[in-house]
């Protein structure tokens, strides 16, 4: 947990170093924004997942892991009810909700397609092929993860921190959220984030 923390301490701090003050409620702008790193994963259907998945539509990519007991079931409930709101008021821009698992062995494409669409049946699940190429990824995006030994039955909590990174059309990262997270909150700063109001 300790390290974990560390982690999770260090990553934000190298992000908020070069973010532009932002007048978020729920994170900040990153300025200048930053092109993607190049990747390969692999979707809940099977599929290929790289950086021109993200292309051409606004993004939330959002790092946890299905076993996560708290967390991650609680800001993809925020993000469903964030969709619910937007589709609701008629919003010409939604963005494309990614969960990237950060527990390659155990979420597997099939383990995503069943939890992921639980929340919202547009969100996408994507893993990794080795736990190593997903940490990989994570570290170049500033996000932090530990995988601990597994307990003497095999389980283990895989530590991580919450951020939301956003990504424009053009698959740059353009503001990074750190919560608290709220729908109307999220709603608020995504509308921000799209109109370039900063």
């Amino acid at each position: 947990m300790g390290v974990a923390v560390l982690l999770g301490i260090g990553a934000a701090l190298l992000w908020r170093h070069s973010s532009a003050p932002g007048n978020l409620t729920t994170g900040s702008y990153l300025s200048p924004r930053r092109a993607l790193p190049d990747f390969s994963l692999i979707d809940q259907s099977g599929h290929a997942f790289g950086p021109q998945d993200l292309r051409g539509r606004w993004s939330f990519l959002y790092f946890g892991y299905t076993n996560c007991p708290d967390a991650c079931p609680t800001t993809l409930t925020t993000l469903a009810a964030l969709e619910k709101r937007l589709r609701a008021s008629g919003a010409a821009v939604r963005p494309h909700v990614v969960f990237v698992s950060v527990d390659a062995k155990r979420d597997t494409p099939a383990q995503l397609a069943q939890f992921v669409p639980y929340f919202d049946p547009e969100f996408v699940g994507v893993t990794a092929a080795s736990q190593p190429q997903i940490e990989d990824l994570a570290r170049k995006l500033g996000v932090a993860v530990y995988l601990p030994t597994p307990n003497a039955d095999g389980s283990y909590a895989v530590e991580h921190t919450g951020e939301i990174l956003v990504v424009d059309p053009q698959g740059k990262l353009a503001a990074i959220l750190t919560g608290p997270f709220t729908a109307s909150a999220l709603q608020l700063d995504f509308g921000r984030i799209v109109a370039g109001r900063g």
